[in-house]
């Protein structure tokens, strides 16, 4: 069998990528290395093969990751159009990537999915979190990527009757016996040191901490995670109970700026100076 190894002694960039195709089909730690690999060799003939991972739950994170970084344009349509394939975790996984492309073809697609409104996001959060029972502090990121939004988090600790401290760059202690936690916030002012109890929901800056790169075997531990999945019914809603009151008709991007720019030459700076104040003044701007 073709190792990794092995094919680093392939000549072309060619040859390399159909191996690394090959590797594909192999057993899975060797997939993941492959993919890993294609996000910087893979081109529009890897497509086809890591589209086909997508809906795998212990493989979709490994093809988002080479898909993400193949420039091919059919590397994003391949992402668009396994949205409709997924659900939970796994959608969300792939609205992340066709984010990180910032490709202007999938806005359409991404703002067909913007229908939770705040308020159905936290009766469903809090649901949840009763559910767990013993959850004492609730993390939430600084808002949601598809509608920029954070009325969701404060939203959540209000139905559920808990301290809700938001824009939070470090959580500098935590005494679950005494029931208090400190944080430092961020504000338009500077940073202020916050003490609250327990229970309580937080929001996060992505400053919060230092990114980790995992090890082989995190990754392997994180690949046989059994995420559950709930149901409405599990949690004790109805559909109607999550139906969102607000809808999105409609999505338009902002019109490009557009200009130009002009050099004022000159022998010296006071020939530039004298020239700039004469278009100045023939633009009439001053």
């Amino acid at each position: 069998m073709l190792t990794t190894h092995m094919m680093d002694t392939l000549v072309s960039a060619a040859d390399k990528e159909a191996a690394l195709i090959a590797l594909l089909e192999v057993p899975e730690n060797a997939k993941h290395e492959a993919c890993r690999k294609l996000a910087s060799l893979g081109t529009q003939a890897s497509v086809a093969p890591l589209a086909a991972m997508l809906e795998d739950a212990r493989l979709s994170h490994m093809a988002r990751y080479a898909l993400e970084r193949i420039p091919a344009p059919e590397a994003a349509a391949a992402l668009r159009d396994a949205l409709p394939k997924l659900s939970g975790a796994l959608k969300v996984g792939v609205i992340a990537s066709l984010g990180a492309r910032d490709d202007d073809a999938s806005v359409s697609a991404l703002a067909g999915l913007i229908g939770d409104d705040d308020a159905a996001v936290a009766r469903a959060a809090a649901a949840a979190i009763r559910k767990l029972g013993d959850a004492d502090l609730v993390i939430f990121g600084k808002e949601m990527s598809d509608s920029a939004s954070d009325q969701h988090v404060f939203q959540t600790a209000r139905k559920l009757g808990w301290t809700m401290i938001g824009f939070v760059a470090k959580i500098e202690a935590i005494d679950f016996a005494a029931r208090t936690i400190r944080v430092r916030r961020m504000t338009d002012q500077g940073t202020e040191v916050v003490n609250g109890c327990l229970p309580a929901v937080i929001s996060v800056l992505k400053d919060i901490n230092e990114p980790k790169y995992p090890t082989f075997i995190g990754i392997r531990k994180a690949a046989k995670a059994e995420i559950p999945v709930w149901s409405l019914a599990d949690l004790g809603l109805s559909a109607a109970a999550v139906a969102p009151k607000t809808t999105v008709s409609g999505h338009r991007e902002l019109p490009k700026r557009e200009g130009s720019a002009e050099i004022i030459e000159g022998t010296s700076a006071q020939e530039q100076a004298a020239r700039l104040v004469a278009r100045l003044l023939e633009e009439k701007v001053l």
